[in-house]
């Protein structure tokens, strides 16, 4: 049985005072020193990849937990044989994943969400439960979406993130009438995603809940391709969410920090 413990999770809440919420959290991670990973603390939330024993991976989550507005976060599970982290982080930014729209506050109110059942219905039936037909749309840079995507997904080839706003727009006649479900690999980007679709006045707009590795968790890998790239030394895991090797996985781009998603 793999013995390594990995936990990702984030959650958009205001964070007053970052700082000072990065430098109690380096004090407490003293406690854990076979602790790895990174959490980016933000003024819009947190985000947080461990790895490590599985004491004391629970133990930082449960820490996490005790944040006011991190009370109850979404956390996705998965074990493996070794530490895909070299070193444990804690970094400040201004998002926890950049989007470079500031009127899109996610900590204010969320996107409807459709949970990784419900869409795995929608896909098997082809169409949500009013009959309107459903559209899967990637909101992943498209190295990733190389290794792996849920079939007939959108894909508007975009190489970081701060470009879906200008591919949404370009293409948003396309989107009219449908029900279209962002997807992401833990739900931070689709989560945003949905938001800003929804702020461009699209009616019929959700966020898959968790994004791909949640969806993995509850579904497996019903109507899926491939295999889901995740930014650590896993490099990819397939819907029993095993990880591949880098020799197994073919990614011609380099990742960039791992900080989402």
């Amino acid at each position: 049985m793999s013995s390594v413990l990995n936990a990702a999770s984030y959650r958009f809440c205001p964070i007053v005072d970052p700082r000072k919420t990065r430098e109690d959290l380096l004090t407490a991670i003293e406690q854990w020193p076979a602790l790895r990973g990174t959490v980016l603390v933000t003024p819009e939330g947190l985000n947080a990849f461990l790895a490590g024993p599985e004491q004391e991976v629970r133990s930082c989550i449960d820490w996490l937990r005790c944040l006011p507005g991190f009370e109850n976060p979404e956390v996705k599970w998965s074990w493996s044989d070794h530490v895909p982290f070299k070193r444990m982080r804690v970094k400040l930014k201004n998002e926890i994943i950049r989007m470079n729209n500031p009127v899109i506050r996610p900590f204010e109110g969320r996107a409807p969400a459709a949970a990784a059942a419900t869409v795995a219905n929608w896909l098997a039936q082809g169409h949500d439960d009013q009959g309107r037909p459903v559209v899967m749309l990637d909101t992943r840079n498209a190295f990733e979406v190389d290794l792996g995507r849920f079939e007939n997904a959108i894909d508007w080839r975009i190489e970081k993130f701060t470009q879906f706003p200008q591919a949404l727009q370009d293409h948003l006649d396309e989107l009219e009438g449908k029900t279209v479900v962002s997807y992401c690999t833990g739900g931070i980007r689709c989560e945003k995603a949905a938001l800003f679709m929804q702020s461009l006045g699209l009616e019929h707009v959700y966020q898959l809940e968790g994004g791909i590795l949640k969806y993995f968790e509850e579904v497996g890998g019903d109507h899926w391709r491939g295999d889901c790239f995740v930014f650590d030394e896993r490099v990819g895991l397939d819907p029993t969410l095993s990880a591949l090797s880098e020799r197994e996985a073919q990614v011609s781009a380099p990742p960039e920090p791992a900080q989402s998603r």
